[in-house]
C-alpha cells in the first residue's frame, strides 16, 4: 500500500508489526511529509525495486504471475502551487508512467489535490453529494 504525507523519522526499510516499511531517505528538513510503501511481510518477496523519484513520486515494482505489477504513489502539488509546479509534475509523471513496458500491470494512486464539483459530468458518479461547487483542474 501507499501512502502519503507521512511523519516517519526512520529511513529505509523498516519492519514494524509485520508490516516492511520502504521509507524515502529524509535527505532536508524542509520537506515535512513524504511517500511510504507499506508491505505485509507474506509477499516481501514479491518486491522487486522501490524507487523514490522524487519527493512527489514513488513506485514499487512486484513480481506477479504473468507480469510484474508497478504500483505508482504520488502527491501531486495543490491548487495554490503555480502552474509551472503542476505542469512539471504531470510531465515527470507521464514520463515515469511510460517508462514501464505496456505488457506490465500499472495501479497509479496518489492525493492529486483534486477538487471534484457538482458539474453534470460527474453527476451519476457523485450525485449533489461534492463539497465543492466547482472542480479544479488537478487530477484531470
Amino acid at each position: 500500500m501507499g501512502v502519503q504525507e507521512v511523519r516517519w523519522d526512520k529511513e529505509g526499510r523498516v519492519r514494524e508489526q509485520g508490516i516492511i516499511i520502504f521509507s524515502m531517505e529524509k535527505e532536508t528538513e524542509v520537506i515535512s511529509w513524504e511517500q511510504d510503501f507499506f508491505v505485509h511481510h507474506r509477499i516481501v518477496s514479491a518486491v522487486k525495486r522501490v524507487e523514490f523519484v522524487s519527493y512527489r513520486m514513488s513506485y514499487i515494482v512486484l513480481r506477479g504471475h504473468l507480469c510484474n505489477i508497478i504500483v505508482l504513489n504520488v502527491h501531486a502539488p495543490s491548487e495554490k502551487k503555480n502552474g509551472d509546479s503542476k505542469d512539471s509534475f504531470y510531465k515527470e509523471l507521464e514520463q515515469v508512467f511510460y517508462y514501464f513496458p505496456k505488457y506490465h500491470m500499472k495501479i497509479l494512486l496518489g492525493d492529486f489535490n483534486a477538487k471534484v464539483g457538482r458539474e453534470n459530468i460527474f453527476k451519476l458518479t457523485i450525485s449533489n453529494e461534492s463539497l465543492h461547487q466547482d472542480s479544479n483542474g488537478n487530477g484531470i
